[in-house]
């Protein structure tokens, strides 16, 4: 075993376990003989250097700490203990008591990464057990600090809340590109067009508040003060419930995270 630890990622063959895998290895978190990943059916062709197995509970036994990245439904068939071996899960709302009683560890930690995380730009937010300790939020900060960027929260709420926001990843900005592209194609635009309009505006827009670090709020109210064509269009939208609609949806959302938690 090298000097960095071993890690295991349960549902390594999985886009976001596998996304996790390779941002691993890329920042040099865990060697590739020192990483072991988990699939159900056919062996993926990927991380040749690294073990793969379909016993999870033999994935657990060599790792000092285990990823938890299934889907929530399937985490019933996954009874691995880890004798209190820090455990991170990646799973929508299944809660951090429930993971310490079935996998015999204090040491858990909950956090939603997004699909973004496959370009190492995830928004992952994570919350920590009381049995988490110093070093073991150090290495939580490295593992999705190389999938993008990284907060602790403080609370199970939090991480629900967030489920239905951020963990969404591209989902709801492509809902509004979808509308944006659907009202230009009905306008006579080539959809060919219309997509690369869209989809270069929203790309631009993230790369932009990326560098400039703009708080949104303030580049809309630039807009509207300059009462120009794109006033016209925000206050239109605004008047038509797109507020409203928003935040609708985000409570939807949430709603159904926390009650993904409670049928955990």
């Amino acid at each position: 075993m090298s000097g960095k630890g071993r890690i295991g990622i349960i549902g390594g063959a999985g886009w976001l376990g596998g996304s996790i895998a390779g941002s691993i290895l890329r920042a040099g978190i865990a060697d590739p003989a020192d990483l072991t990943l988990s699939y159900r059916r056919s062996r993926p062709d990927r991380f040749a250097a690294s073990h793969w197995t379909t016993d999870n509970q033999l994935l657990a036994d060599r790792s000092d700490v285990v990823i938890m990245s299934v889907r929530p439904q399937d985490w019933g068939s996954v009874p691995v203990k880890l004798e209190r071996k820090l455990l991170i899960s990646v799973m929508a709302g299944i809660r951090v008591s429930a993971l310490i009683e079935r996998h015999a560890t204090e040491r858990v930690v909950r956090a939603l990464p997004n699909a973004a995380a496959e370009v190492c730009c995830s928004y992952t937010p994570w919350m920590a057990s009381p049995g988490v300790v110093a070093d073991d939020r150090k290495l939580v900060r490295k593992i999705f600090g190389a999938c993008g960027v990284e907060d602790e929260v403080g609370s199970e709420t939090d991480i629900d809340y967030l489920t239905g926001m951020s963990g969404t990843g591209p989902a709801f900005p492509a809902l509004l590109a979808a509308a944006m592209m659907k009202h230009a194609i009905a306008q006579g635009l080539p959809a060919d067009i219309a997509e690369r309009a869209v989809v270069t505006m929203l790309t631009g827009t993230g790369r932009l508040l990326e560098r400039q670090q703009d708080n949104p709020t303030d580049i809309v109210n630039r807009f509207v003060d300059y009462r120009g064509v794109t006033a016209a269009g925000i206050e239109e939208m605004r008047a038509s419930g797109f507020d409203e609609a928003i935040s609708n949806g985000l409570a939807a959302a949430f709603k159904k995270s926390v009650s993904m938690g409670d049928a955990s």
